[in-house]
């Protein structure tokens, strides 16, 4: 079964807004997994503007299921996944003003720092996973570099999938099935919900985890973070 990631960033994100610790982050990601979910990702980013150093050793201490820590690989995000040993580190092309992640890497280009990259986080024991876009060459390139995983960006399959799901879907269930015969575990993020989050899977059912915060604590605004993510799960049944 596809695992069910909880992004917890806008939890953080509510906190921040007000100081203080309400909502408190530890109890959030405490029942997000006593609710089933099967693990728990944040994005550490340099402004610390949702989840904040701090927050990253703490969560240390109580993610019991897998502990996904996102970001950009610089020298503090290296030495944060030195140091805390999460489960995966998934590596993502972002700037430090990104609003949110908007692109993969290009594997190629970059194929360099990443090797470097990819090398010093797997000799911590760590798994990695990267965030590419559904192109063939980049999935390639990704194999090349021996990541453990890529985290397919599911933006483009998520706007086309209200006009053309299958056309939305096409280029996904193409280059997963590549990453998986090239040996590539298979990840997916990036503004699923639950109207787009069950076709995917369908057409898709191998994928080892998908990642979700935004839409999931939106509709928990409506349904309760219990019921929200059983309902999740569902979709990936």
């Amino acid at each position: 079964m596809t695992k069910l990631s909880v992004n917890v960033n806008k939890f953080a994100t509510i906190r921040n807004a007000r100081g203080g610790n309400n909502p408190d982050l530890v109890k959030v990601v405490k029942d997000c997994e006593k609710f089933g979910a099967q693990g728990i990702t944040i994005h550490p980013r340099p402004d610390q503007r949702h989840i904040t150093t701090e927050d990253v050793y703490q969560l240390k201490e109580v993610v019991t299921t897998e502990y996904n820590i996102e970001g950009y690989p610089d020298e503090r995000y290296l030495k944060l996944i030195e140091e805390v040993k999460p489960t995966q580190a998934t590596l993502v092309p972002d700037p430090p003003e990104a609003i949110t992640s908007n692109a993969g890497w290009d594997t190629l280009t970059h194929a360099s720092f990443l090797q470097e990259t990819i090398g010093r986080i797997k000799a911590a024991g760590v798994r990695v996973s990267i965030f590419v876009d559904p192109l063939a060459e980049q999935i390639e390139g990704a194999a090349k570099l021996r990541s453990d995983r890529i985290e397919l960006y599911t933006e483009a399959y998520a706007t086309g999938y209200l006009k053309d799901k299958e056309a939305a879907v096409k280029a996904y269930a193409n280059t997963a099935k590549l990453a998986k015969d090239l040996g590539l575990g298979v990840n997916a993020g990036h503004d699923l919900d639950l109207i787009n989050l069950g076709f995917l899977q369908e057409q898709i059912p191998f994928m080892d985890e998908v990642s979700i915060g935004h839409a999931l604590v939106c509709d928990a605004l409506y349904y309760g973070l219990e019921n929200t993510i059983e309902m999740y799960r569902r979709e990936l049944k």
